[in-house]
């Protein structure tokens, strides 16, 4: 008899797929795209609640969202009972590439594919910045 966890095989196996095509299999994959007056991303988590996800603004550019999910399955077959348990997360941070307004922020989450879309700050013409003395 083996010693050997056929299913630590299994999880290693994916594990060395995902290194070799650059998937990070606890990840979740995005899109990001510029809107020209927001930042619009798309993000994959089939198999999730809306209950489940959640997703964050930190410091006006950077975003974080995070799913977690477990269902557990019972049944039984007269004497024998078999309980099977399945929890599943993932996270993502992406830095956005200029700093959005956290009011003209909404998500929506449809057929496993979260969209948030980020309204960027408005500067106007006249602001130059902020003059800073020199002492």
């Amino acid at each position: 008899m083996s010693d050997r966890d056929p299913f630590s095989e299994i999880e290693r196996a994916f594990d060395m797929l995902g290194e070799q095509f650059g998937v990070d299999m606890g990840s979740v994959p995005v899109d990001v795209v510029d809107e020209d007056d927001a930042f619009v991303v798309h993000a994959d988590l089939p198999g999730y609640d809306s209950e489940d996800i959640d997703v964050q603004l930190v410091e006006e550019r950077e975003l974080t969202i995070s799913a977690t999910a477990s269902q557990e399955q019972e049944s039984s077959d007269g004497q024998y009972v078999q309980r099977e348990r399945r929890q599943q997360s993932m996270s993502r941070s992406v830095r956005l590439p200029e700093a959005v307004d956290e009011e003209g922020t909404t998500a929506s989450y449809d057929n496993g594919v979260l969209t948030v879309r980020l309204a960027k700050v408005v500067h106007s013409e006249d602001d130059d910045g902020t003059d800073i003395p020199v002492n």
